[in-house]
């Protein structure tokens, strides 16, 4: 449909319509209008990816020596992410120089006493992120006609102080497989006339949606770890430009205005005040503009800056003022507010297009305040952590090695430098036998490194006290997402602080590349079951057709102790190439193998013992489609098939009663929608319990647990548990007269008023410590784990006779 609209449109107009529908500006002919490459002007229709890089490509073409494109990386399915680099003339032939000086204002140093010329002479860079949610629509659009707007518009005082002053980074389309699948299902649906009804089909997204990327991830939650394609170019050409002022162009529900900074409490600790008094300069001349076109907008509302996972935090972390904008989102081309107005896209085009515009404008007017508050941002951070008493995070690289090595490198990939300690050095009292990584907070990341390393980031107390009072009165908390993410708890290394390290014994930090050095064994090799890395090598062994058996127990030979879950390759099951082979999967995959030279053990069981049972490569299937939570689904099937090598086949929830099971060891449910059982039907209810009875694994994910319970599959004795209250709710029944109730206190009040079954207060992210049961299988490689705790869901303690609770949280004063 989309090609035939294009054509009719080129065929019907005798010439192109002039600039944007937006704006009255007078533009340059020679400049090429969106109208002229697409067939259709900005904010008509609801352009692809393809149709983006088709008219970024076109500008470029026309103005070279203003527009560059770069680009940063490929989608999961293979479409380019580009950026577009827009500059005067004089600034585009000096970018060198420019990265140069901008580099160094950015190392946190004094550089010489320069920086005060530097701030004069350099530009500041802006950049402006579009649509990072594939079916927020309306900014990547918006990125079209300003890219337009500065290169073509005439006589516009902003474009000449943006072009004196700034460089424009436009990235225009951060999420384009969420795009294109929103794109295709629009254009799937759309029929005679455009409609605007809330559950019409074309603005109605059957599931997964277009908001995350191909992998089903939510790429704005994915700034410091970062998981995705899309988010590792982004963050290597942040720090490529050193940004001082970052916007996260989004969009919000339908029925909203439009949101733009100052952010609502809470803050981070690490954002400086010059950082939130940036917000305040750019959004106090948004508001002003958006007044002069009587767009309704709001501020300091919902949307706050704590979690470091976002595209606003991110950059603030590291120096930027970074800011979210969201826009009402038309969902399609039109959508019927129930106060009878509608809403357009092309409303909501303008919206973003003026609001990057103003940022832009802003900075250009304010260059030096900008550019001279990133620097001091940066400087600050190394100052003020060379006292400290936590200035070094140290990771012991004896304990989960292969996911302490991981987690330096998303450091490292963060611009977060990351030095180890050779082996043997003793820091604080403690002896590192096998090394350490260490982080000092004293660089000019350091304000993004205390974030994601801090055990804790706390709130500001009168914001706590704040969401108390709230609780006190029956009200929900004010936090917009998740509160806790210490990456080295998350990751389960072992480290700590320190205010000093030896320095002598510190050196830059590199991957290590394995070397598939392998000594030569007499009976086998041994697997030690203890982090992802093992984890990942045993399942490449197991794809190549290697047998190996594994004990819940640990053994010993010498002085070596093998632990539990450890896994034994022998020879005599294997081949005499055992060795060549395995040595070629360490070289690839890298972890650790012990060589055997004998099947005797000191302590514990034989491999010829009934305790050592065969591994097999487990052939797994996962619910998926409506009914499960697309996040989980993604990240569930990203961790088995990206980062461990276990290919999964997806079966359609409501496909779950015709599918064979019979052919699968494992079947994974992650988290549910509320009309899962619905969906799944009696006949998939069956399937599923049947699985399991004839002995196949299911396995639950957060809130798939209650389709296990009583209530529906029954494969669980899970029982969710009210909230905790020293006195019973007052039961009324249902005549229409009760007995008096006598009300001395508030307490009292709430009591009375409080209903008979309510569930636990919603905690908004908690990390807790818990103990493993050392006599289950399922705890080997553990000791103790840390646990997220999210939402208000708990469950009461599984019996003896039903069951195993294999980990538990630690006391109260240790949780």
């Amino acid at each position: 449909m989309r090609a035939f609209l294009i054509a009719l449109a080129s065929f019907a107009a005798g010439a192109a319509q002039a600039g944007l529908p937006y704006t009255t500006n007078q533009y340059d002919e020679d400049i090429p209008t969106q109208e002229s490459v697409l067939g259709f002007a900005s904010g008509q229709e609801i352009v692809s990816p393809a149709e983006t890089l088709t008219y970024f490509n076109a500008l470029r073409d026309a103005a070279p020596n203003r527009m560059r494109i770069v680009e940063y990386a490929q989608s999961w399915e293979g479409r380019p992410l580009v950026y577009g680099v827009l500059a005067s003339e004089e600034n585009m032939a000096r970018l060198d120089e420019i990265h140069q000086g901008l580099d160094m204002l950015a190392d946190g140093s004094e550089v010489k006493g320069r920086r005060v010329q530097m701030v004069r002479e350099l530009p500041a860079v802006v950049w402006l992120g579009h649509s990072v949610h594939g079916n927020e629509i309306g900014p990547m659009d918006s990125a079209l006609g300003l890219a337009y707007h500065l290169l073509a518009a005439e006589d516009d005082p902003r474009v000449d102080a943006i072009f004196e002053n700034t460089i424009v980074i436009i990235d225009p389309a951060q999420n384009p497989d969420g795009r294109a699948l929103f794109v295709s299902n629009f254009e799937r649906a759309r029929g005679l006339e455009i409609q605007g009804a809330r559950y019409a089909a074309e603005r109605n997204e059957p599931w997964p949606g277009g908001r995350a990327n191909h992998a089903l991830f939510d790429l704005n939650r994915d700034w410091f770890t970062p998981s995705q394609p899309e988010t590792r170019g982004k963050v290597k050409a942040v720090q490529r430009w050193n940004p001082v002022v970052v916007v996260d162009a989004h969009e919000m529900g339908s029925d909203q205005t439009y949101f733009f900074p100052p952010a609502a409490p809470p803050f981070n600790p690490q954002l400086t005040q010059s950082s939130r008094e940036g917000q305040f300069i750019i959004g106090e001349q948004i508001g002003d503009a958006f007044d002069k076109e009587g767009i309704a907008y709001f501020t300091r509302e919902t949307f706050d800056n704590l979690y470091p996972g976002y595209g606003d935090m991110w950059p603030a972390l590291r120096g930027a003022v970074a800011m979210t904008f969201e826009q009402a989102s038309a969902r399609g081309l039109i959508y019927d507010r129930p106060n009878g107005e509608t809403l357009t896209y092309e409303e909501t085009v303008r919206s973003q297009f003026l609001a990057t515009l103003t940022t832009a404008y802003t900075v250009a007017s304010n260059k030096e305040r900008f550019l001279r508050a990133y620097a001091e941002d940066r400087a600050s951070a190394v100052k003020e952590n060379q006292s400290v008493a936590d200035r070094f995070t140290v990771i012991d690289l004896a304990v989960r090695t292969s996911q302490a090595e991981a987690l330096a490198k998303k450091l490292t990939d963060q611009g977060i430098a990351v030095q180890r300690l050779d082996a043997g050095t003793t820091v604080c009292g403690i002896d590192y036998e096998a090394g350490a990584l260490v982080v000092d907070r004293a660089q000019p990341s350091g304000r993004l490194a205390r974030t994601l390393l801090d055990r804790n980031t706390p709130m500001a107390d009168d914001f706590i006290q704040a969401q108390e009072d709230r609780r006190a009165r029956g009200l929900g908390h004010e936090l917009y997402d998740v509160t806790a993410w210490s990456m080295p708890l998350m990751d389960g290394v072992s480290f700590g602080t320190c205010q000093r390290v030896p320095a002598g014994a510190l050196e830059a930090w590199s991957q290590p590349k394995p070397t598939g050095e392998l000594a030569e064994a007499a009976f086998g090799y041994a697997l030690p079951w203890t982090d992802t890395g093992q984890a990942r090598l045993l399942v490449a062994a197991l794809r190549d057709g290697l047998r190996g058996a594994t004990t819940d127990e640990a053994f010993t030979q010498g002085t070596t102790v093998f632990p539990r879950g450890t896994v034994v390759f022998s020879v005599g099951r294997n081949g005499d190439d055992l060795q060549e082979r395995l040595s070629a999967l360490l070289a690839e995959h890298g972890g650790e193998l012990i060589p055997m030279q004998t099947s005797w053990v000191d302590e514990g069981p034989h491999f010829g013992s009934s305790s050592f049972q065969d591994v097999t490569m487990p052939k797994v299937a996962m619910a998926w489609g409506m009914g499960t939570s697309y996040l989980s689904t993604g990240s569930s099937r990203y961790v088995l098939e990206r980062r461990l090598g276990i290919p999964v086949t997806p079966i359609r929830v409501q496909h779950m009663g015709v599918a064979d099971l019979t052919r699968y060891d494992v079947l994974l449910v992650p988290e549910t929608q509320r009309q899962m059982p619905q969906i799944l039907g009696g006949g998939g209810a069956a399937a599923i319990k049947e699985f399991a009875e004839e002995g196949g694994v299911v396995i639950g994910i957060g809130s798939a647990l209650g389709a296990f319970g009583p209530d529906d599959l029954d494969l669980l004795s899970l029982q969710t548990e009210e909230r905790l209250s020293e006195k019973e709710a007052i039961d009324r029944g249902s005549e229409s007269k009760v007995p008096g109730t006598e009300l001395w206190s508030e307490e009292d009040y709430r009591d009375a008023i409080r209903s008979g079954s309510e569930r636990p207060d919603r905690v908004p992210g908690v990390l807790l410590n818990a103990d493993a049961n050392p006599d289950h299988f399922l705890s080997a490689g553990y000791q103790e784990a840390v646990a997220l705790f999210r939402g208000s869901t708990i469950y009461a303690p599984l019996q003896e006779d039903q069951g195993t609770n294999v980990f538990t949280y630690k006391g109260a004063d240790e949780v």
